[in-house]
């Protein structure tokens, strides 16, 4: 059967394209579909038959008036008929955007071409629409949405000197100090203190302690101001409701006065918080919130981009620090882009264990101080609290006056500036399948100390089962343990205990050599604080110490692993099993 459509061309092209035959009419358009050649017969004559009627009834079937009517009814829309069908007005929009550093194409790639990572490019659909054909922007919502009440820039801008900056700096407001133990903790990692006009993240797995952390630390702020100016804290949750976190802030005993507010919307809370002109806003967590007009629901890459840089703007143009809350994945990494670690001042993580009540803060980027620095706190029912001495924490079952069990030995290493006394606990078992096991120690350096043993101390592991473990639920990166757990397994292996008042520090080479590591005079004098009689570290650290502060401890050299065994041990041949 032939079919009839009727389709809109421009005044030159129809001119040009259809010359009709004279007399000169409005031609009807007709687009006939191509036959296949497998019609049946049936078609064919009904076809034939209907041809004849068309040519007896052409005026009657299609009359020249309609046809103009509809051809110019069509002339002045900007839709298409084909077919009997119109194609729609909007057309949906496909783009591939990067989950670690938000890159935007619009075909899809295996591997970014802004990060090089492979696998992270996730498709995106948006329908235009005849009102929503701006983007919107975390800046420009700033720009637009709170242009009237942000301070404006008077006059136009030019570079200064560092020396005009530096004049008009007020050092003693440069950073908000944060007081007592607790305080001094976090004002260590941070740097100093809060800078005004930050930006901060805090990441860390579900349940340990973030929202706890900030709750503490907006009290301490709103605690802080002695200048005699009411100045509140506002701890802005999209999580929980106000009546949750006043409950939680009365099970912290918080005593100062912080503004609650619960709310999902950024430019609902940046309208409610300008009004109180706070010295801090905490934002409970960014995956929550999201700004009108970005695509995507809450949490989602646009969403989450968007939302941190309205932030951004927010600080640095009121001076007021933001402190926000980032939800992990499973890799422990920040959920979201990786562009979100790179538009915040800094970045906080905190880590700690399910079943142990240690928490530890540490800066993984930090533009206003050091990332080397590390806070230790202690989970209780009161919240966070500060430890002064971790390594007592680290060994609280381990007693100068203890008994003494085989396979124990104690490490001293190093996280940014502060020193950590932790335990090492080895197990071997002869006559098994030779299986090792590791808990909170890289696996290759664990089979390399194996090796080095079998191949340089000449003890026999091969058909032992070897399992090492670090007390705490900690986790050993340094090469400075490395002396203590080939001490460990040497005592397991031995059956013979080690003194409980030692401690080994050094780095083991694949010739049982021991060679020095960073920092060996601040690990010694930890040591010598700390009550113990003896410290076994490589021979060349003998001529880098001094006798001021080491009265009460024998630091022991040695030059490669026999010399540590046989200093141990002094009356007991070495054996094996």
């Amino acid at each position: 059967m032939l079919s009839f459509s009727v389709c809109r061309f421009p005044s030159s092209q129809s001119s040009r394209l259809h010359k009709p035959s004279p007399p000169p009419t409005n031609p009807i358009l007709r687009v006939n579909p191509p036959q296949h050649p497998n019609t049946n017969h049936q078609l064919n004559s009904q076809q034939t038959a209907s041809s004849s009627s068309r040519d007896n009834n052409k005026a009657e079937d299609f009359p020249i008036e309609n046809a103009n009517s509809r051809a110019n009814s069509i002339e002045g829309s900007d839709e298409r008929v084909l077919f009997g069908r119109k194609k729609k007005k909007g057309k949906e929009k496909v783009y591939w955007v990067c989950s670690d550093c938000g890159y935007t194409t619009g075909q899809w790639w295996g591997v970014c071409r802004s990060c090089s990572v492979s696998g992270t490019m996730q498709e995106f659909h948006e329908e235009k629409s005849s009102d929503s054909n701006v983007k919107v922007t975390g800046f420009s919502v700033m720009e637009n949405g709170f242009g009237s009440w942000l301070p404006q820039q008077s006059g136009e801008l030019r570079p200064l000197r560092l020396s005009e900056v530096n004049r008009g700096l007020d050092h003693m407001h440069w950073r908000i100090p944060m007081s007592g133990l607790f305080g001094n903790e976090v004002s260590r990692v941070l740097g100093g203190g809060l800078v005004p006009g930050s930006l901060t993240l805090v990441g860390g797995d579900p349940g340990v302690g973030k929202s706890t952390l900030l709750l503490q630390i907006a009290a301490l702020i709103a605690e802080g101001h002695k200048d005699g100016e009411a100045s509140p804290v506002v701890y802005v949750s999209g999580e929980e409701s106000i009546e949750q976190i006043g409950n939680r802030a009365d099970r912290l005993t918080i005593g100062s006065d912080i503004y609650l507010y619960s709310s999902n919307d950024i430019e609902d809370i940046l309208k409610k918080v300008h009004h109180l002109s706070p010295r801090a806003l905490v934002v409970d967590s960014i995956q929550t919130v999201y700004l009108k007009g970005i695509m995507g629901s809450p949490g989602g890459i646009m969403q989450v981009k968007e939302c941190t840089s309205a932030l951004l703007r927010f600080a640095k143009t009121t001076n007021i620090p933001v402190l926000l809350i980032g939800h992990v994945t499973k890799s422990g990494d920040i959920a979201g882009p990786r562009v979100l670690e790179h538009i915040v001042d800094v970045v906080l993580y905190m880590e700690g264990e399910k079943y142990t009540s240690h928490r530890m803060l540490r800066a993984v980027k930090n533009r206003f101080g050091s990332t080397d620095e590390l806070g230790v706190f202690e989970m209780s029912h009161l919240g966070l609290e500060a430890v002064s001495n971790a390594s007592k924490m680290f060994l609280s079952e381990q007693d100068l006056d203890s008994d003494i069990l085989a396979g124990l030995a104690v490490a001293v290493i190093m996280d940014g500036s502060r020193t950590f006394l932790i335990e090492i606990q080895a197990l071997c078992l002869s006559g098994s399948t030779g299986s090792r096991q590791f808990n909170g120690i890289q696996a290759n350096r664990a089979d390399m100390i194996i090796s080095v043993l079998i191949k340089q101390a000449g003890l026999r592991l091969q058909e032992h089962a070897v399992f090492l473990n670090v007390v705490s639920g900690l986790t050993l990166t340094e090469t400075a343990g490395d002396l203590a757990i080939a001490a460990a397994i040497c005592s397991s292996c031995l059956e013979l205990p080690i003194p409980n008042d030692i401690a080994f520090i050094g780095e083991i080479g694949l010739g049982g050599e021991l060679r020095m590591v960073s920092r060996m005079e601040k690990r010694v004098h930890t040591v010598a604080k700390l009550g113990y009689r003896m410290c076994i570290a490589p021979k060349a650290a003998e001529k880098v110490l001094g006798t001021e502060g080491l009265e009460n401890i024998k630091v022991v050299g040695c030059r490669n692993l026999k010399d540590v065994i046989n200093t141990i041990f002094p009356n007991v041949m070495r054996r094996s099993n």
